[in-house]
């Protein structure tokens, strides 16, 4: 019993200590206590208090000194990924170039039912899937999976996926990338993504699922993607849009806003000052897809 309770018990300090750390409680460069101090604060063993510090360690959230302890780490010196929502497309091409890749696996397979269906595949086509982790500053963060129609894959070789971005490969090949489709999500790290991540099997990660279109509507990528919530972000900007009383927030896509919105101002004045009565519904500012 006692082996199976360690474990949990070492889990809920690193969790009480991260939290610490996090909210600012111990701030950088500050020395934690000593095992022995820890270990009687939570009526636990050195041991377990060891495992505690090393799962910190690993986050990159401490710093042992040997001879003169454990240390909170400076998480500003750690540059996060940051992705803009509201240009998606363009975001993945840049974090592509500004980041490194290792390509874990590739090759030619029958898709599962559900991509195959994702993609608008016919019965016995197949795909090119390919497994990749990108790192910043030689630090995993992302883990992704990638379904490509097999037509497509053939345009671009192995070495290339390995040292170019997906989406730049594809718009070589002379399809265009028009529209993308996503979910985001939060799941547990699986002992694959684990390993790769260089996370503990069971660590939360956000889980990030995307399909590709070009004009014509047919899917051209899917992709499952798995990120360190610690090393990655989901940035969107939002406005308010709408008639008074049906104002809403939206995503703001493209830049710059303010002129729009600006215009969007003066119209609606324009037509109060005609007497007009806007139209139940209307949009001051429209969503572009």
């Amino acid at each position: 019993m006692k082996s199976s309770v360690e474990p949990l018990k070492a889990r809920r300090i690193y969790l009480l200590l991260r939290d610490r750390i996090i909210a600012g409680d111990l701030p950088p460069g500050e020395r934690l206590p000593g095992e022995p101090a820890l270990a009687a604060e939570h009526a636990v063993s050195r041991v377990t208090v060891r495992r505690a510090l090393d799962l910190l360690e690993k986050e990159g959230l401490v710093q042992r000194k040997p001879g003169s302890g454990t240390f909170v780490h400076d998480s500003r010196a750690v540059r996060p990924i940051v992705a803009d929502l509201s240009n998606v497309l363009s975001h993945l091409i840049d974090m592509g170039r500004s980041t490194d890749v290792k390509l874990l696996s590739f090759g030619y397979v029958a898709p599962p039912e559900a991509i195959a269906e994702s993609l608008g595949l016919k019965p016995g086509e197949r795909v090119q899937r390919s497994v990749r982790v990108r790192l910043i500053d030689g630090e995993p963060f992302s883990y992704l999976t990638t379904h490509v129609p097999e037509w497509l894959g053939l345009t671009y070789s192995e070495a290339e996926l390995a040292a170019r971005p997906l989406l730049e490969l594809i718009e070589r090949s002379g399809v265009k990338t028009e529209r993308a489709t996503q979910a985001i999500n939060a799941t547990l790290a699986g002992p694959e993504p684990a390993a790769a991540l260089d996370l503990e099997i069971g660590s939360p990660l956000l889980t990030l699922t995307r399909i590709v279109h070009d004009p014509s509507g047919r899917g051209v990528e899917h992709l499952h993607a798995l990120y360190r919530p610690d090393r990655y972000s989901f940035h969107m900007d939002l406005v308010r849009i709408g008639d008074d009383g049906e104002r809403r927030w939206s995503p703001a896509l493209g830049r710059p806003r303010a002129s729009e919105i600006a215009k969007a101002e003066k119209t609606k004045a324009d037509k109060n000052k005609a007497g007009e009565k806007p139209t139940r519904g209307s949009r001051a500012i429209k969503q572009r897809s």
